[in-house]
C-alpha cells in the first residue's frame, strides 16, 4: 500500500509545470512566429515589386521591324547598363587600375572626383559585366534595361527613324506605326530589299565622290503594286547613334525634299495631249521659234540647234522646251492643271511616313502654264516623281507607294490615261534611250531595255536661279514588260574632269571627264550602273 502511494505520488510531481514556464515558452514560439511572419510578407512585398518591374520594361518593348525576305532591320534587345556611385567606393586607385584593365579607352578619374552617380559603360558585354562582378566592388551597379538595335546601322535611316530615350518613335516607321510596333508582338514587314538597297547605297556614294554632289537619292518602285523595293538618300546616318539631326542635308531628299525637276515634265505635257485628243505622236509642229517671252520675260529652247519642225513624239525626243509649250497651250489651263493633279504631283501626297514635302504653291496663267509644260517653275518631291511616272507606264492606272508589305493582292486603281497611250509613251521613253538624238542614251545597256527621261533644272535660292544644278533621270525598265521606275536624283552635282564614261553601242568607245553638267551626263550614268548591279537580283528573285 506504501509502495503504491509512493508511485503514485512520484508521478503526480513528474507532470507539475509552473505558469511561468509555460508562459515563458508561449512567448518564444510567438516572438518566432511574428519573425517568420515579417520576413515571409517583406520577401512577398519584395518580389512584387520586382515583377512591376519587368512589366514596365515589357510596356516598352517594341515590334521587330524586318525587310521583304524576313532581315531584320530593326529589333529590340535587353541590355546592361553599368553605373558607379563614387560615394561607395572602397579603394579608388585599386578601381581605376582594375577598369583601365577592361576598359583600356575610357578614363574615369574626373568623373569619380565629382561624387555623382555615373554610367561607366551602356549596353555592356556578358564577357566584361563577369570581369566587373569579380571584382567585388559594391560601388558598381548593374541596370537591366532594353534598347532599340539597327543591325544595318546607315543603310535604312531615312526610312526607320528613331525613337527618343523614352522608347517611343519619333521619326520615320518608327513614329508613324508607333502604335503597332508597341501593342503588337507581330514584326512589321516592309517592302525593302536589304541586297538591293545595299547595291543603291554603293553607288550612290560611289558617285557623289565623283560629281562632289551635295546630296542624292533613288528609288526603285515595282510599278503595278507601288511596292518600294529600295529608297536610299544621301547623307544618312547611324541609327544605333540617337542624335539630333537638324541639319537641312540630312533631310529624307526621296520625301521630303522639294524641286524643281525640270524636262522630266515633258513627258506628262506630252501624255496629258495624246489623253485630250489634241495631238498624235505624229502631229508635227512647224516653225518653232528658238526664243518666245511671256510676261515680259525670255524663254528658249533648251538646245539651240534643234530643228524648227518636229513631231510631238520628237519634241520629247530631243527635250524641246518650245514645242512642249506649244503642245500645252493646245491641252489648255484647266485640263493641264487636271491632269498634274491626277498624277498626285503638285499636292502634298499621303505616304508610309510622315516626312514628306509639299510642293509650292502658285497662282496659275498662262505663263506658269507655259514653264510648267517644260518642268520650270513647278516643284514636286523625287517619291511623286516616281509615282508619276509608274502610272503613265503601267498602262495608266494609279497605284499607290508603300513601304508596309501586305499579303493582299492591290486591285488596279483609277486609270489616268489608255493603255494605247501609255504604250505609245513608252516606246518614245525607249527611243530617248536608244537613239543618237535621245538625252540618254548612255544608258543604253544591251538586255536591260531601258527607257526614260531626263531633266536638268537650275537651282532657285532665295527666289533667283543659281549656276546649282540638280539633275534627275526618271527611268522604267525593262520597257517590253514595264515593272520596276527607277528615279536618280544628283542634288548640286559637278563637273568630273577624270570619270571614264563606256559606251555600249559595241565600239568601245570611251569619255574621259565630264562635257557638260546635266542629267544626261551625271543622273543617267548613276541609273546605268544601278541597273547593272541590280538586274540580276531582280531577274532571279522577283
Amino acid at each position: 500500500m506504501n509502495n503504491n502511494n509512493f508511485i503514485f505520488d512520484k508521478k503526480k510531481n513528474y507532470f507539475k509545470i509552473s505558469f511561468e514556464r509555460v508562459a515563458f515558452i508561449f512567448f518564444i514560439f510567438f516572438i518566432i512566429s511574428l519573425i517568420f511572419t515579417s520576413k515571409t510578407l517583406y520577401l512577398g512585398f519584395k518580389e512584387k515589386k520586382v515583377l512591376s518591374i519587368k512589366t514596365k520594361n515589357k510596356e516598352k518593348f517594341r515590334a521587330s521591324i524586318m525587310d521583304r525576305d524576313g532581315n531584320i532591320l530593326a529589333k529590340t534587345v535587353r541590355i546592361v547598363n553599368l553605373g558607379i556611385n563614387p560615394n561607395e567606393v572602397s579603394d579608388k586607385e585599386k578601381l581605376l587600375i582594375s577598369l583601365k584593365l577592361i576598359f583600356p579607352k575610357m578614363d574615369y578619374e574626373k568623373k569619380l572626383e565629382n561624387k555623382k552617380y555615373f554610367y561607366l559603360k551602356k549596353k555592356i558585354s556578358p564577357e566584361k559585366i563577369e570581369k566587373i562582378k569579380l571584382l567585388g566592388e559594391k560601388s558598381l551597379k548593374e541596370e537591366e534595361n532594353i534598347a532599340r538595335v539597327y543591325p544595318n546601322r546607315n543603310l535604312f535611316s531615312h526610312i526607320l527613324g528613331q525613337i527618343d530615350t523614352e522608347n517611343n518613335g519619333i521619326a520615320g516607321i518608327e513614329k508613324s506605326y508607333d502604335y503597332e510596333l508597341t501593342t503588337s508582338k507581330k514584326p512589321l514587314y516592309l517592302t525593302l530589299d536589304t541586297e538591293i538597297q545595299y547595291l543603291l547605297r554603293q553607288e550612290l556614294i560611289k558617285f557623289q565622290s565623283i560629281f562632289k554632289s551635295s546630296g542624292s537619292t533613288a528609288i526603285l518602285m515595282n510599278i503595278n503594286n507601288g511596292e518600294i523595293l529600295s529608297m536610299v538618300s544621301l547623307p544618312d546616318f547611324d541609327l544605333n547613334k540617337r542624335q539630333n539631326i537638324s541639319d537641312i542635308k540630312y533631310i529624307n531628299r526621296a520625301t521630303k525634299g522639294v524641286y524643281e525637276l525640270g524636262s522630266v515634265f515633258k513627258t506628262f505635257t506630252l501624255a496629258a495631249g495624246l489623253e485630250e485628243n489634241v495631238i498624235d505622236i505624229n502631229t508635227k509642229f512647224e516653225n518653232l521659234p528658238k526664243k518666245l517671252k511671256c510676261a515680259g520675260r525670255s524663254i528658249s529652247e533648251y538646245d539651240m540647234e534643234i530643228p524648227s519642225t518636229l513631231t510631238a513624239e520628237q519634241i520629247l525626243i530631243r527635250s524641246g522646251n518650245i514645242g512642249s509649250i506649244k503642245i500645252a497651250q493646245k491641252i489648255g489651263l484647266e485640263n493641264f492643271k487636271k491632269f498634274l493633279e491626277d498624277l498626285d504631283l503638285i499636292n502634298k501626297t499621303v505616304f508610309d511616313i510622315e516626312e514628306v514635302g509639299n510642293p509650292i504653291s502658285f497662282k496659275w496663267g498662262k505663263c506658269r502654264l507655259a514653264t510648267s509644260s517644260y518642268g520650270h517653275g513647278i516643284t514636286t518631291t523625287p517619291l511623286q516623281l516616281a509615282k508619276a511616272y509608274a502610272i503613265i507606264a503601267n498602262g495608266g492606272y494609279k497605284i499607290t507607294p508603300t513601304l508596309i508589305k501586305s499579303k493582299k493582292p492591290k486591285k488596279k486603281g483609277e486609270q489616268i490615261i489608255s493603255e494605247k497611250n501609255s504604250q505609245k509613251i513608252n516606246q518614245i521613253l525607249r527611243k530617248i534611250v536608244t537613239s543618237d538624238e535621245g538625252t540618254a542614251n548612255l544608258a543604253n545597256i544591251k538586255g536591260y531595255e531601258i527607257a526614260g527621261k531626263t531633266g536638268t533644272a537650275q537651282k532657285s535660292i532665295k527666289g533667283k536661279y543659281s549656276k546649282k544644278k540638280v539633275n534627275t533621270f526618271a527611268s522604267i525598265f525593262p520597257i517590253s514588260s514595264p515593272k520596276y521606275v527607277l528615279v536618280v536624283l544628283l542634288d548640286e552635282p559637278k563637273l568630273s574632269e577624270t570619270y571614264v564614261y563606256k559606251y555600249n553601242d559595241g565600239k568601245d568607245r570611251q569619255l574621259v571627264g565630264t562635257p557638260f553638267n546635266t542629267a544626261g551626263w551625271t543622273s543617267v550614268e548613276v541609273a546605268k550602273n544601278i541597273i547593272e548591279k541590280i538586274g540580276p537580283i531582280l531577274a532571279i528573285k522577283y
